[in-house]
């Protein structure tokens, strides 16, 4: 799906290590680590009815990352917290906000990849957009790319970090397709995740999901676990092919940007009866009665 222009967004307040200015005047120094080698970490939040759902466990992500990549300081939940109610109340906003988190290494008092020339401490930047859900509730269509995701120990997937370019270039083929997104499988063959969420299939009415061997633990796909615990429907962590997606009953992928989207056809094959499946429909009332009700109050 192609994000269109909001226009509420025209006038953006943008925080980079805290200081609030409008987006067309906000700054990143040429010596930040994220500019010179992608050196950061990053999340997504998502704004509803003042809330902010999963919030914690997201910055408890964004710490693992960071003490993963060896950041010399990483500030504390409070003061991320404090930026990111700085960042709402500059713009007016409560609803309908995506909330992009990023923490590099900070800025470097030359160019260079050595972390020990990184002097003055992480910078913090909170970009807050106006943005819907990301994937059409009708439905989704996938391809499979032929990008890998890398194994653990070329590049830890657990390590929520700037690098998108594998991301990105599978992207790039699910557009020349023609589909929304593309499956990535890992080293070994089996389905990791898509380009952007993760996988969840029904297969002879259990609820199968992959591994994070090559992928983020996904705050939305854990929540979807305990939901469907919750609900009785039997779930199952694991190694899956492409062929079990392709006979698969339903389909979906979750995320923080579109929630629960239904997966209608992968390559061109249509998944169940091609529509929307009633376990991926309970499912997604009861993502949104949780996301409605749970979360950290921000405005």
């Amino acid at each position: 799906m192609l994000q269109r222009w909001d226009e509420r967004n025209h006038d953006l307040i943008v925080n980079v290590a805290g200081r609030l200015t409008h987006r067309d005047r906000a700054a990143v120094s040429p010596f930040d680590s994220a500019v010179q080698g992608g050196d950061a970490v990053w999340e997504g939040l998502r704004l509803a009815g003042g809330r902010i759902f999963g919030l914690e466990e997201h910055l408890a992500r964004l710490r693992r990352s960071a003490r993963a990549l060896a950041f010399a300081a990483i500030p504390p939940d409070e003061e991320i917290t404090e930026e990111i109610r700085r960042t709402l109340a500059a713009n007016g906003m409560r609803d309908g906000v995506h909330i992009r988190l990023t923490l590099t290494r900070g800025v470097k008092i030359t160019s260079g990849m050595d972390p020990r020339l990184n002097e003055s401490g992480p910078t913090l930047i909170v970009l807050a957009e106006y943005k819907d859900p990301v994937y059409d509730s009708s439905g989704i269509t996938l391809i499979t790319s032929s990008v890998r995701r890398p194994a653990p120990d070329s590049l830890d997937p657990k390590i929520h970090h700037n690098n998108l370019l594998p991301s990105i270039l599978a992207k790039i083929e699910a557009n020349v397709a023609g589909a929304d997104d593309a499956v990535m499988l890992d080293h070994r063959g089996f389905i990791a995740e898509t380009n952007a969420t993760h996988i969840f299939m029904l297969l002879a009415g259990t609820l199968a999901t992959p591994s994070t061997v090559s992928c983020p633990e996904g705050i939305t796909r854990a929540a979807v676990l305990s939901l469907a615990d919750g609900a009785g429907i039997g779930c199952a962590v694991g190694d899956y092919t492409l062929p079990q997606l392709y006979n698969a009953e339903e389909a979906f992928v979750t995320g923080t940007m579109g929630g629960l989207a239904p997966v209608v056809a992968v390559d061109g094959r249509p998944i169940g009866d091609g529509k929307p499946g009633p376990v991926t429909e309970r499912l997604t009332g009861l993502y949104a009665s949780l996301t409605a009700t749970i979360g950290t109050v921000v405005v």
